[in-house]
């Protein structure tokens, strides 16, 4: 212990010390110190002063343990010498040894005591003669120790009679430190516990409201704790698919949560512009690799639905696989193809996830959090995939609200402390759900008048150039499946090329954002063509071909579309806005 000689002032009534004329009137003084102030550094400074006083020592300082034990810091000190600051090991020095063997010392002379070190003593020139310590503790709990030097006055050594004050004197010291330590201890839980209940508040503002009976998206989020790691997501585009998502960032506590508020936040905005799921999780992938805290990463599925069609395009990063459930309670896993969001970052801006195509009829599609199936059952085991399996065709013939609410139900039970967040998200098939929409929205949704014939394709792709070739693949085909022959079907190709092409250049202005949706139907002794697109609606007029005498570069292959096809004509603009194109082909 690194002890010091402390030569204090003399104390008077005019430097505003309270004079104390007895023990027990200096324990009613510092008792009433310790519990006017919440400041303990300032308290048990002042009185230290009283105790130096009181016992008539020339200084003193008290001593707190640290860093689990390991360590004692002087916080308070009087005398000539300020230490304040000064830290040791814990079971160093005569105040060191106080405080390991809990008891009081009184050190006559210190020069024959081998635990004393003169180190402050050589830099400070000042001689310490004698010691005085108390060890602070209550119960087991050691606090610290008070250690006063050099008695003034009579023969400069301190009694046993001095010791037992001391002691006294350190032990309400002691509770007071502790009651503050307390009651800073609830001030800091309470402060914790509201803002866990703001965080927690925000999060539930960023779920989606309870859709009304019917929507074809239903998600159920319990957290474990206060706040969740866990999230999904659902909202409608303009062009009336909807867009979805369900994630779990790794790790608990705050930053889990803040990760999370992060990339949901990410996700919407930016689902709303980039209807590709692939190219959307890539984005995401971006942004949360920018910022998120090292080691944590997100495992998310993200998709677009499109309730006219029942037609569904996942992109998986590194979650459980999610489940599609059969009308015959069948089950088929759709594996992740990609990593966890924030593991990698991108090495091209046009880096994509890969997607997976879904066609719901009469199935429904479950996307989960790994807390569902490592969830307890009530025997201690877990429920796993197949036990999730068992529970959806238990519960078939409800209504997906309350199905997944008896699913939850299962694993969230009162005596049950939860292991992880719990969150499902179901997507049905939303056709009936697109009809009536559009019925209740009246004669304007009415997307396409005439949809009559078979329904051959429906493909969507990027408004890119690159993607073409799929479109052209796919007329060709289609036309070859009709019985044209391979003149016609040329013809068809570069026709509804052209159109796609008008469309990239000129509705999207060749950003690459957005997309094409071309439909194909048979009629009698017809193909119909409709070619969707979600950009600005165009004014119609500003589109009819020019005169075949104006040779100005470009302009001809709308004149080229009428040829080759027997009408060329937009309808009127869709629900949701954009445009749609109809060619008709008339066959033999």
């Amino acid at each position: 212990m690194n002890d010091l000689s402390l030569t204090a002032p003399a104390l008077t009534a005019a430097d505003g010390a309270v004079e104390v004329t007895d023990h027990l009137e200096l324990l009613a003084v510092m008792g009433r110190d310790f519990a006017s102030t919440l400041d303990i550094d300032a308290t048990i400074l002042k009185a230290l002063e009283h105790i130096i006083r009181h016992l008539h020592a020339e200084g003193g300082a008290v001593f707190l343990l640290e860093d689990e034990g390991r360590t004692l810091h002087c916080t308070s000190c009087v005398g000539a010498t300020d230490i304040t600051g000064l830290k040791l090991n814990s079971d160093q020095g005569i105040v060191g040894r106080s405080v390991q063997e809990n008891r009081g010392e009184i050190v006559r002379d210190v020069a024959k005591d081998p635990n004393f070190n003169h180190t402050v003593d050589e830099k400070t020139g000042f001689t310490t003669r004698s010691i005085l310590c108390a060890p602070m503790s209550v119960k087991d709990e050691r606090i610290g120790a008070i250690e006063l030097v050099n008695k003034s006055g009579g023969d400069g050594l301190f009694s046993q009679e001095d010791l037992q004050i001391l002691e006294v004197l350190s032990v309400s010291a002691a509770l007071a430190i502790l009651n503050a330590r307390m009651a800073e201890a609830l001030v800091e839980q309470e402060r914790v516990r509201r803002e866990l209940e703001l965080a927690a508040e925000i999060q539930r503002s960023l779920l989606p409201e309870a859709p009304l009976d019917g929507f074809p998206l239903y998600g159920v989020n319990v957290p474990a704790r206060k706040v969740s790691g866990d999230f999904y997501d659902f909202f409608v585009l303009a062009d009336g698919r909807i867009c979805f998502n369900l994630g779990d960032v790794s790790g608990k506590g705050m930053n889990a949560a803040l990760l999370m508020a992060k990339t949901a936040s990410i996700f919407r905005c930016l689902g709303k512009t980039i209807p590709e799921p692939g190219r959307l999780m890539s984005r995401v992938n971006a942004e949360v690799c920018e910022t998120a805290t090292r080691g944590m990463f997100v495992t998310m599925v993200g998709g677009v639905l499109d309730p006219r069609t029942g037609r569904v395009v996942l992109a998986n990063a590194g979650h459980e696989p999610p489940l599609v459930r059969a009308a015959d309670g069948t089950f088929t896993a759709i594996a992740a193809e990609a990593p966890p969001l924030g593991i990698a970052p991108p090495l091209d801006p046009d880096d994509t996830y890969p997607e997976t195509e879904l066609w719901l009829n009469d199935e429904t599609l479950y996307i989960f959090t790994d807390g569902v199936t490592e969830g307890y059952l009530s025997d201690g085991g877990t429920l796993e995939s197949s036990g999730l399996q068992r529970l959806l065709n238990d519960y078939s013939g409800l209504p997906v609200r309350q199905r997944l609410d008896k699913v939850v139900a299962v694993l969230n039970r009162g005596d049950n402390a939860l292991r992880d967040d719990l969150t499902v998200l179901a997507v049905e098939d939303g056709r009936i759900w697109a009809a009536t929409a559009a019925t209740d929205a009246g004669p304007a949704a009415e997307e396409v008048p005439d949809r009559n014939g078979e329904e051959l394709l429906v493909l969507e792709v990027p408004a890119r150039a690159d993607r073409l070739k799929l479109v052209r693949n796919a007329v060709s085909e289609t036309a070859t499946l009709c019985g044209c022959d391979e003149s016609v079907a040329r013809d068809m190709v570069i026709a509804v090329d052209e159109a796609c092409q008008n469309v990239i250049r000129h509705a999207y202005g060749s950003t690459g954002e957005g997309s094409l949706v071309l439909e194909i139907r048979r009629g009698d002794g017809e193909i119909v063509f409709f070619l969707r697109d979600f950009a600005n609606t165009i004014d119609v007029e500003a589109v009819r071909p020019r005169d075949l005498d104006d040779i100005r570069p470009g302009g001809l292959g709308t004149h080229f579309m009428r040829a080759v096809m027997d009408e060329v004509a937009f309808q009127p603009p869709p629900q949701g806005g954009g445009n749609l194109l109809k060619m008709t082909k008339r066959i033999a």
